[in-house]
């Protein structure tokens, strides 16, 4: 329920933002739901409807178990999400940089009605929570802060950046900017080290927070593999469906590769020895990725990025992407040196 609670006000942030409201603007705030269908409907932005709100119905199929099931769930997530999709196109009659539209709000309806349609299926053992609360007490026991560190990890590498895996560019404000010159370097054999070095330190780094039993290596190449989708899905929203892939380059893709053989032996070393790999992984992957040049090919990349499209998400990713790494690394260094009590 605190999830559903949270997308919803993702979803209001996403679709409100920047909060600009003009409410003498002379339209009425229910003029939408009259007005004829926009003359030109692209693929975009149907597709985007829908699929923001596919979470949201799923998500309260679980929130009404096991009061309500079956298709007194689906009824309850159809007229939620209705009501916040309505809401929403509503307010946005007084934004000047918002279009309200039926066709927005059918497409909402029918994204929370297939979010609930894939959940309805599952056992109550999933719908309850309790099998995903299993596995999760299983891989990090108590610690909800590696967790949640975690989960977010796939978002922070949604905003476009120079390095595969690095994490923010805040950097910039504490070393400046170098200039190289003429200097020529081997972009492939840089991106190749900066993504070795980011993933090593964030695996690392990560599996501090974990059980020592949990298969850790499996759980952190699965969360790799879920995070090159992740990327790859946004990318192609952002850039087009033919650009999906334009961030694996051989650079990275051979940085992964390395980093999960090293992470292989460096996951049976101790607690204290993972935290200082970690510590100097991650720190020499921030500097080298702040001070060294940008790809040349990531720049020209970034001329046919139409921001346009997911301009407000991508704000929002940029901000987890930038504060994802300093988190991290209080999370880490806190408990590491953390006094516990004696039984």
């Amino acid at each position: 329920r605190a999830m559903s609670l949270v997308y919803a006000l993702l979803i209001v942030y996403m679709s409100l933002n920047p909060f600009d409201f003009l409410f003498h603007n002379g339209i009425s705030a229910y003029a939408w739901v009259d007005a004829p269908l926009p003359r030109f409907i692209t693929l975009f932005d149907v597709s985007v409807n829908v699929l923001a709100y596919i979470p949201f119905g799923f998500l309260l199929v679980f929130a009404a178990y096991p009061r309500w099931q079956n298709f007194v769930a689906l009824g309850i997530a159809i007229c939620l999400s209705a009501a916040l999709a309505f809401s929403v196109e509503t307010l946005q009659s007084w934004l000047p940089t918002r279009i309200p539209s039926l066709m927005d709000w059918w497409a909402n309806i029918f994204g929370g009605l297939l979010g609930a349609l894939l959940a309805i299926p599952l056992g109550p053992q999933w719908l309850s929570g309790s099998a995903i609360r299993r596995r999760f007490d299983q891989w990090f026991g108590l610690n909800w802060a590696a967790c949640a560190l975690f989960i977010l990890f796939p978002w922070s590498q949604i905003y476009p950046q120079s390095s595969w895996l690095g994490t923010g560019v805040w950097g910039h404000a504490i070393f400046g900017s170098v200039d190289w010159g003429t200097f020529v370097m081997n972009h492939v054999a840089q991106e190749t080290v900066l993504t070795a070095l980011c993933w090593f330190g964030v695996a690392l780094l990560l599996s501090l927070g974990m059980r020592v039993k949990a298969p850790q290596w499996r759980i952190l190449n699965g969360l790799l593999c879920f995070t090159v989708v992740i990327k790859t899905v946004f990318t192609a929203l952002q850039f087009g469906t033919e650009f999906g892939l334009i961030w694996l380059t051989a650079g990275a893709f051979w940085g992964m590769v390395l980093a999960s053989f090293l992470l292989r032996w460096a996951l049976r070393l101790n607690q204290k020895t993972k935290f200082l790999l970690a510590l100097f992984s991650l720190l020499c992957a921030t500097i080298a990725i702040n001070v060294l040049p940008d790809n040349p090919y990531f720049i020209l990349t970034l001329r046919h990025w139409h921001q346009g499209r997911l301009l407000h998400f991508n704000d929002l990713m940029q901000w987890v992407s930038v504060i994802w790494l300093p988190l991290a690394l209080i999370w880490m260094i806190r408990s590491t040196f953390e006094v516990k009590p004696k039984q």
